[in-house]
């Protein structure tokens, strides 16, 4: 077989379509992610009625690769006493699998490009959903080995408390999804948002966070909404959920030994969770890239997708800038005794009414 055949083989094609896909894929990630570091500088600056980065570039705007520059050129210092090759692999075992779970989100309804039909996912899964939650579980390894491996009493107690909390909130997201898998009856993240397609009466979207185009589901998708939001929140460390970071209590918590590079791509992940979870609730609640002329301009598509995702992001931001912090015995009284039973209690609503009305 001569490259020419090995070239139009459709499995060679499938992986040069997919690797490129990664590429713009990765490059748009981290675009965000800078500008997202950005935008919270600049929008709790506004928020407290202060300036934010203003100075590098028009409107502070090259900022992060301000940034960017000084992580690479900043010491990297790594103590004596740490288990070093775990030391090194958590900030990589925190970062990879919250760009994994990526690859499976649809950003769009399928375009014609250049002749060929393009599909706006790296990959698509029968069973996405469950690939989802599946990749986001396996951070919690990268701060548990953060805080053993460095050798400091911080460092184990900021890890311990942020495993804690990670764990207990994954259950109330994981639970809150259920509800969605019984009105949509499918793991495929393509099909739950084609499923949400479409308005009632060209006014009220068919969106999951409405009972998925049932009327009668309404108060499912609600709970099962809110029950989300705030897991997410507490998910990604943010306040009012930010135990694992609270420096006046952690020095920083379980990434106190790190500097430099290694500490960059900590705080990397953190913004790329808040992507993930933003982007699973755009995907899962609030119909992913439907609205209204997509059939007639698909990448207006896109548009609505990125829209959707960044007032998740926005939202953050505020509540940041709005709410104080927890206590740490709060958080777990809440995530336990408050969002858990209401999670188990939305389950079982969903089944109820699935049974009288189907």
């Amino acid at each position: 077989m001569d490259y020419s055949q090995i070239l139009q083989h459709p499995n060679t094609q499938w992986l040069i379509e997919a690797s490129i896909k990664m590429v713009v894929f990765w490059l748009v990630i981290m675009l965000v992610v800078a500008y997202t570091v950005y935008a919270e500088r600049r929008v709790l600056a506004v928020i407290q009625n202060r300036l934010g980065p203003n100075r590098v570039g028009p409107s502070g705007l090259l900022q992060p690769f301000a940034d960017l520059i000084k992580f690479i050129f900043k010491e990297d210092i790594v103590p004596l006493a740490v288990n070093k090759w775990l030391y090194i692999l958590a900030p990589a075992v925190t970062l990879v699998p919250a760009m994994m779970v990526l690859i499976v989100y649809p950003v769009g309804p399928d375009i014609e490009l250049f002749g060929r039909k393009i599909s706006l996912h790296v990959t698509n899964m029968n069973i996405g959903l469950l690939y989802v939650l599946a990749m986001t579980s396996l951070g919690v390894y990268g701060i548990v080995i953060a805080g053993w491996s460095s050798n400091s009493k911080y460092s184990l107690l900021g890890g311990l408390r942020s495993t804690a909390q990670m764990i207990s909130y994954e259950l109330a997201l994981s639970l809150s999804l259920i509800a969605v898998l019984l009105m949509a009856g499918t793991l495929d993240l393509s099909k739950i948002v084609e499923l949400q397609s479409g308005a009632w009466f060209g006014i009220v979207p068919k969106w999951n966070i409405f009972g998925g185009g049932t009327w009668q589901l309404l108060p499912v998708g609600i709970i099962g909404f809110f029950i989300y939001l705030i897991s997410a929140i507490a998910e990604t460390n943010r306040v009012p959920f930010d135990l694992p970071e609270a420096e006046t209590e952690l020095v920083a918590g379980f990434h106190t030994e790190y500097s430099a590079l290694k500490f960059a791509l900590f705080f990397m992940a953190e913004y790329v969770n808040m992507m993930t979870v933003s982007v699973l609730a755009t995907v899962v609640f609030l119909g992913g890239w439907n609205g209204p002329f997509v059939a007639q301009f698909p990448l207006l598509g896109v548009v609505y997708f990125l829209a959707k995702v960044f007032f998740f992001l926005f939202l953050y931001i505020w509540l940041r800038g709005t709410l104080p912090r927890f206590r740490f015995d709060q958080l777990m009284n809440f995530g336990w005794k408050f969002l858990l039973p209401m999670a188990l209690f939305n389950i079982v609503l969903s089944a109820v009414l699935a049974v009288i009305f189907f």
